[in-house]
């Protein structure tokens, strides 16, 4: 999978995987790595990946970069197929920052919106302990499938949500209830939501990075 990849440091012992959303590309969170401001020792390496290029039904079968298929925005039908698919793609960049010395558990799964649901998705079911999960503006896909498929590793790993009140694209409810869901089988579910639509906000950045401070340390 191409990706474009930035390092804070010259030896990294972090990596940080973030996912775009849908029709954006690697690019679209380039800019969010120095707004962080996170502290000179945090030696991270930053790796954006480019969603494969896929037909999108609910944007009349156009073509652009998707991480699934989207049959519909009020929930219901999912592309269960196209999600696993992403599935194993970000479980290899995983094993890449393993080769690269990475250990599991200095990992963070990154997303916004349909990265966000890939993030989780990936993120609770993979074997080894990660260091946290990110998951911006999104929800919990496939959710009916995850008390069977769970990686008992990740049972303890610390989830950020965070969501906009006004968000038009992904509601606030929908996001609620994937938090609900998430607190209800025992995940350590860190919630903020902020005066924004389906978006990211300066304070949320501020809070993203405390996050990251906070399980990167």
């Amino acid at each position: 999978m191409e990706t474009i990849e930035i390092q804070t440091g010259a030896k990294p012992d972090a990596a940080v995987i973030w996912l775009h959303g849908l029709g954006a590309d690697g690019h679209d969170f380039e800019p969010i790595v120095p707004e962080l401001r996170l502290p000179p020792a945090m030696q991270l390496r930053f790796v954006f990946p480019h969603a494969p290029v896929r037909p999108v039904t609910l944007n009349q079968g156009m073509r652009m970069r998707a991480w699934y298929d989207i049959l519909r925005l009020d929930g219901g039908a999912e592309d269960a197929a196209g999600i696993r698919a992403s599935q194993v793609q970000v479980e290899a960049l995983i094993t890449e920052e393993v080769k690269k010395g990475i250990k599991p558990a200095r990992i963070v799964l990154a997303g916004f919106s349909q990265g966000g649901a890939i993030a989780l998705h990936t993120g609770l079911r993979h074997p080894a302990a990660l260091a946290g999960v990110l998951a911006l503006s999104t929800y919990l896909p496939l959710n009916e499938t995850l008390k069977k498929e769970a990686g008992e590793a990740n049972r303890k790993t610390p989830i950020f949500m965070a969501h906009g009140q006004h968000d038009d694209i992904i509601p606030l409810a929908r996001a609620e209830q994937s938090r609900k869901i998430l607190a209800g089988a025992g995940y350590d579910v860190r919630w903020k939501t902020y005066p924004m639509p389906h978006s990211v906000c300066a304070e949320e950045i501020a809070d993203i990075a405390q996050f990251l401070r906070g399980v990167l340390a």
